[in-house]
């Protein structure tokens, strides 16, 4: 799965020019925490809404509101945003993107085509793909089978689950040593009894199944 399949695309977007007061103001209305910017169409920077805090006055300052105003309406975008953002294209993967992001950490990655801003992908965005992939809101039954890692596990382990007529919604695979994995599947029946008694008849060993 690619970044362009859960990324939004045309985000709202600034410019070095927009004071920071009104960045804050926009993602406060739109529930942003990251703002692209740009000049045209291209991409210039990312602003964040931690940047933009950092320079607002503490709660706790004895300057009055017109004050504060004044102070904060000489500050531009310009002043706070990232240089140099990491960005990815549009296909990039998931994983990739993930990953990315964990070793950066950062809460998101700007997409980017012929240096041509298309999109954004954050956090949330992530999160909201591993549940599609792993079928989480779709009805049914999630089923661990542990098992000793070998080539053809996967092949095996479908073959019976074809057999038994039951449909895979999702499937992953999580190593707990170097022998042995968890196969997570996600499958389209709220009855797996029959399969259940197949696998474990192969040889398998059923972790867990709850619907």
């Amino acid at each position: 799965m690619f970044v362009a399949d859960h990324m939004t695309t045309s985000p709202i977007t600034i410019t070095k020019e927009t004071p920071v007061l009104d960045a804050l103001e926009l993602m406060k209305k739109h529930r942003f925490r990251e703002l692209p910017v740009v000049q045209g169409n291209r991409l210039v920077s990312l602003v964040t809404e931690k940047e933009l805090l950092a320079v607002s006055p503490s709660p706790a300052t004895t300057l009055s509101v017109y004050e504060i105003r004044g102070l904060m309406s000489k500050l531009m975008v310009s002043d706070v945003m990232i240089k140099n953002p990491i960005t990815v294209d549009p296909y990039c993967t998931i994983e990739e993107a993930a990953l990315i992001m964990r070793e950066h950490k950062i809460s998101c990655l700007l997409v980017e085509e012929n240096e041509v801003l298309v999109g954004i992908i954050t956090q949330t965005d992530i999160f909201e793909a591993l549940i599609k992939i792993l079928g989480l809101r779709k009805a049914g039954t999630r089923m661990v089978i542990e098992s000793r890692d070998r080539v053809g596990l996967i092949a095996e382990i479908t073959s019976i689950v074809r057999d038994c007529k039951v449909n895979v919604i999702g499937i992953a695979v999580l190593e707990k040593n170097r022998e042995r994995v968890h196969v997570m599947l996600r499958l389209g029946t709220k009855d797996p009894g029959h399969l259940i008694k197949a696998l474990e008849e192969a040889g398998f060993k059923i972790v867990k199944c709850s619907c």
